[in-house]
């Protein structure tokens, strides 16, 4: 292995973990919450289309909790705070 190889392979891994670290937003069932107001919250605070949000509801009222969004916890931390507000319980993994 050259020099020149060896530094280009160091550069792949260092993108490889920085793309790597993602945490997802997950939405836990509750006896509070309507399925109306958790479809229009997913989609104001997630930017889910109406189908990703009712299919999300559903998973979360019969599984119990469903990942409704993927990113960084820069990016969720927002979104997890805004679901709080609207009275959902979201937690950041």
């Amino acid at each position: 292995m050259n020099w020149e190889t060896e530094i280009l392979h160091k550069e792949d891994v260092v993108v490889l973990e920085e793309s790597t670290d993602l945490r997802n937003l997950v939405v836990y069932n509750d006896d509070v919450n309507t399925f109306d107001h958790v479809i229009e919250t997913l989609i104001k605070v997630c930017g889910h289309t109406a189908e990703q949000a009712e299919q999300c509801t559903l998973l979360i009222h019969y599984k119990g909790k469903c990942t409704v969004k993927v990113g960084s916890y820069e990016e969720l931390e927002g979104k997890c705070t805004a679901l709080h507000d609207k009275s959902l319980s979201a937690n950041i993994e």
